[in-house]
């Protein structure tokens, strides 16, 4: 994946299956369920049999009455390497780098506060 490419999207919502009935709903998207644990509830919009966004139940961390909201993350070749270019262009970092089984994460903010994740994947 290109480096700087939006890769996916995701929302964080503390009634995910309403998200997931609204997109089904009114783009006629494919919902597929890939966790469904009191640990993990997640779904992925589906288009031309790619995961092109997910639904995460966040209910166990959102703050109760916080909307649900799009996440962005961004491609990049070095997760460290652009969280540390981030910090010096006046970004933030929120949270990470770590290692999960999708890639390398850390979520950032810019200059103006704006949230954003960026993900290193190496397959």
């Amino acid at each position: 994946m290109p480096h700087g490419k939006i890769c996916y999207l995701e929302i964080p919502a503390n009634v995910a299956q309403d998200s997931a009935d609204f997109y089904r709903d009114v783009f006629g998207c494919t919902i597929e369920v890939t966790g469904d644990s009191d640990e993990f509830r997640y779904a992925q919009i589906m288009a031309g049999g790619e995961g092109v966004a997910g639904i995460m139940d966040a209910s166990h961390w959102l703050p109760e009455g916080t909307p649900a909201h799009w996440s962005v993350y961004f491609a990049v070749e070095s997760a460290d390497a652009t969280v540390a270019k981030a910090i010096e262009h006046g970004g933030a970092l929120v949270d990470g780098p770590e290692d999960t089984p999708y890639g390398r994460l850390a979520t950032l903010t810019d200059s103006t506060g704006a949230r954003f994740k960026l993900v290193q994947n190496n397959r």
